[in-house]
This record gives structure tokens, sequence and C-alpha cells, in this order.
């Protein structure tokens, strides 16, 4: 029921945004730090961002110490070989110690409205997995949906086309690419972790068959930008190397050791005026998951818990209360976002259901950008626990930047 209302809603907002279309503000397409720097003039390109965060847990009755992080800084490097191929690096410094490549891919521009692509690529479903710089989410932490749901940054290696159809107004995303790594001697997955800890984010990755993802944005209609995300593949398993396929027991405890992952997810965005309506929603059917706990638990002696289900979703509204002054070439944007998420939305006869993974998480904050590319932001989180009086509430405030 909760995601029909939520669905309800969307559907009164691009009902709303399409009657009022007349006199909306335009909105171009959006674009992440990678592709801004294919469209620049140049040989050699660079660019970057970066996010500085301060978390403060509040709700405690033992007063905890604050956490003070230099949580990323990104260095985006391009090279310009010709007017038609081009390569991209986006290489990342995660809390100061640790060195992440998130992308680096070779384009091929085939005409004006495809591209070639190939090497570590982001996985284009939802919103933040694409568009992760600092600027374009309001809150200071990256939303809960886009870390326990889709594993934000979910980067793979693999091959793809995107492009565009300007006549319609679409932008498109197609690309095979290695799997979510289900168990390479201990299990990847789990109820509390979902998809996260099998990415395998192009580091020696191995693969035992591949996974299909796409992505179809609209930006026509003046203000409103659609998205619908999908992504389908079996996980990764270690026991198919080697194996003898015609051997049915070998073959049939290695598929014992696989996970089916079908996602679908769709959002929306709303700008008029300076207000700014957002919504994303994901599902995900993970099939052969009970299977996959009786294996892990036959071969690690551990239980598994993943379910056959997961969801999330999110509502956030926010207004720039500086627009109205022309001589003010800044922005402050109130905000508020309601998500609710749960990663044992359905589970197999033999998996206990944990209720307490039904999370629900209020975010409310201020997003000051003092210029295009650098926004001071904070924001008070509420997170209430099932059943009890009990809530967390965490104080969060950061700066961010891209260029």
């Amino acid at each position: 029921m909760k995601i029909m209302r939520f669905i309800a809603v969307l559907i009164f907002v691009i009902t709303l945004s399409i009657l009022n279309a007349q006199t909306s503000d335009s909105i171009k397409f959006d674009q992440n730090s990678a592709d801004v720097l294919l469209e620049r003039d140049g040989h050699l390109l660079i660019g970057g961002y970066g996010e500085v965060h301060y978390n403060q847990e509040l709700s405690s009755s033992a007063r905890k110490n604050g956490k003070l992080d230099v949580h990323r800084m990104v260095i985006l490097m391009g090279y310009k070989f010709n007017s038609r191929t081009s390569f991209v690096t986006e290489i990342e410094f995660e809390h100061v110690k640790e060195v992440y490549v998130e992308q680096a891919f070779l384009q091929y521009k085939i005409n004006q409205g495809m591209n070639f692509r190939a090497g570590l690529v982001l996985i284009p479903v939802g919103l933040v997995n694409l568009y992760h710089e600092p600027t374009n989410f309001h809150s200071v932490e990256r939303p809960a949906i886009d870390k326990y749901i889709v594993p934000s940054t979910w980067r793979e290696i693999g091959l793809g086309i995107n492009g565009h159809v300007l006549s319609a107004d679409l932008r498109y995303q197609a690309y095979l690419v290695n799997g979510i790594n289900g168990f390479d001697g201990s299990a990847k997955l789990s109820a509390s972790n979902g998809l996260r800890k099998g990415r395998q984010k192009g580091a020696e990755s191995y693969i035992s068959s591949p996974a299909f993802t796409g992505r179809i944005e609209h930006y026509g209609l003046p203000g409103l930008r659609l998205g619908l995300s999908a992504y389908y593949g079996k996980s990764q398993s270690s026991l198919f190397d080697g194996i003898d396929r015609s051997d049915a027991s070998q073959l049939a405890r290695a598929d014992s050791s696989r996970v089916s992952i079908g996602l679908i997810g769709v959002d929306a965005r709303y700008e008029r005026k300076g207000f700014k309506l957002k919504g994303q929603l994901y599902g995900i059917n993970l099939n052969n998951s009970e299977a996959y706990n009786q294996f892990v638990f036959d071969n690690t002696g551990q239980s598994g818990d993943l379910g056959s289900a997961m969801y999330g979703y999110y509502l956030e509204f926010s207004y720039d209360i500086l627009r109205s002054f022309s001589n003010i070439n800044s922005s402050l944007y109130p905000f508020i976002r309601y998500e609710n998420y749960d990663s044992h939305f359905k589970v197999g006869e033999n998996t206990s259901k944990n209720e307490d993974l039904n999370k629900h998480v209020i975010t409310a904050g201020l997003n000051c950008f003092a210029t295009k590319g650098a926004v001071y932001k904070m924001d008070l989180q509420y997170i209430p626990e099932r059943n009890t009086n009990e809530f967390g509430l965490i104080f969060n405030a950061g700066i961010g930047v891209v260029f």
C-alpha cells in the first residue's frame, strides 16, 4: 500500500507538470562530471569533486564523540584523442587513506545520437549512482536507499551504448557488465547489507555470466525529468571456475550459490520557480535466495538470511528562498525528505523475516550554494525504532564542491 501511495503521488506530480508545461521552467538533461568533461574542448581534461563531513549522534543517553571526515576527494581526468574517441577516468580518495577507481572507460562517438563505451562504467540505476556529486543531492550524506538498496557508487566492467534520441527528448544507456559477486568462498549477499558487498568495482573482477543494465531518461516536458532504470543478471560464483559442466551434481552445487537479481527503478524530478520535488522508487526481486542461504550455511557454517525481495523509496521537497533576490547569486534551499526501505520486504519459507530492517528516515536541513559548484550543507536525521519510543537523531554538516 505504501508503494501504491508513492506511485499515486508521482502520477499526480507528472499530471500537474504536464498541465502547467507552458509556464514551467525549462530544464536541460542532467550531466555528471564525466559527461561534462566529455563536452569540454581541448585534449587533456581535468575536473573533480569532494566532500568534507561532520556527523554527531544526538539521541544516545551516553553522548558520543562527533566524527569528522574528508569523506571523498575525487580527481577526474580525460583525454580526447580526436573528435570521436575519448577516455575518462575517475579516481577517488575515501577517508583520506582508501583509493578507488570509480570510472575508467573509452568512448567512441558512432554518430550524433550514439556512442560506444567500454571499460569500468557506472551502473545506470537511479539518480545518485549516476549523479553522485555533492551538489546533486541535498543531504550531507547520500540518501539511505542509495546505500542500502542500490549500492552507490556501483560500477562494473562492461561495454555498451549510450546517447540521445533528440527527436523524442530521450537519453539512453545500455550495457553488458560483470555481475554482483555472490560467493567467492564467503557470502557477499545478506539481509542487512543487501547487494552492497557484492560490488566488484573493477578490482580483479571475475565473471561466470554477464548482467544487463539500462536506463532511459525523458527531459522533453518543461520542468520535468523522468527516469526508468533496470538491471538483471545472476550473481557471480567462484564455484563455476573450472567445474565440469557436464557433471550435473557439480553444476547444481554451483547454481545453488547464485542468486538471480532483477531490479526496476523509477524516478521523477519537477522544478518550477525555485520549487523542487524529487522522488525515487526501487524494487528488487531475488530468485533462488532460499537455496543460496542453505548453500551459505552448508559451506561456511553461517546462517544465510537473504530475502526474496527488497524495496525503497523517498519523496523530497525543497525551495530556494533566495530566488526572489535578483542581486544575489547564491541559493538557499531548505528541504525535507522522507524515506522508507526494507531489505527484508519478502522472504522465503525457511527464512525468518526481520521487521527491524523496515526503516523510516526523515531528513530535514539547509543547502547554501555560495555559487554554482560550491555548497554548504547541514541537516538533521530522525530514524524511529520499530515498536518502541526510541529513535536515532543525527546532526550532519559539511561542504561539497564540484568543478
